[in-house]
């Protein structure tokens, strides 16, 4: 008898390009919507969503994330409707980027189908680099005057293979005044930039 295990690998191979192709195509849509990111990431017991979400809408703004929501001019200029959403800096800004996020929320999604799901009390996969600079991608554009000390991003040796994170220092979602900072200091909290200073200057470090 002759083996179809030929044809059969060929269709199913075709049917789950084609599964994932439109499974791509309809979460591109539905992650448009707050409220869908939102649909498995408000649990009752732990509040991180919750917090994150009702700071997201505050006014006025209590972190840079909520910052980031009022001041709608930053959204890229070809948005027709420039609101801008959590998956404006959570979409990747790159294809490894966008794989890495696709290949979470499927996780996310598989475990909260089963009824397994657990809400993350903290960041697992924090922000890349790129998510931030695909906006704000000039720093260190302007030299300091000759009176004024040179602000972090004009000194070359912070903008180049420094091994810090933006999100090392800019706490994107701390939702209080005491994590997030203000908005005169860009949500900056001193005591959490001073222990990243440190890591190259050691007359940041605690108690020097």
């Amino acid at each position: 008898m002759r083996w179809r295990g030929g044809p059969i690998a060929g269709v199913l191979a075709v049917v789950g390009i084609a599964a994932a192709a439109a499974g791509w195509w309809i979460t591109d849509r539905l992650e448009e919507d707050n409220d869908f990111c939102n649909a498995c990431h408000l649990s009752a017991e732990l509040p991180l969503h919750i917090e994150i979400r009702r700071d997201f809408d505050a006014m006025p703004a209590r972190s840079l994330s909520a910052a980031h929501a009022r001041s709608v001019h930053q959204v890229a200029s070809h948005r027709e409707d420039r609101d801008f959403r959590c998956i404006d800096c959570h979409r990747g800004s790159d294809w490894v980027g966008r794989v890495r996020v696709k290949v979470l929320a499927a996780k996310d999604a598989f475990w909260y189908a089963v009824g397994r799901f657990e809400e993350p009390t903290q960041m697992r996969w924090p922000l890349w680099d790129g998510d931030c600079t695909q906006c704000h991608a000039s720093f260190g554009e302007t030299e300091p005057e000759a009176w004024e000390n040179p602000r972090f991003h004009q000194l070359a040796v912070h903008n180049a293979a420094l091994g810090v994170d933006c999100v090392e220092c800019h706490q994107v979602h701390a939702v209080t005044q005491e994590r997030g900072g203000a908005p005169d200091t860009h949500f900056l909290v001193a005591a959490h930039v001073r222990s990243q200073c440190s890591r190259c200057h050691p007359e940041f470090e605690e108690g020097s």
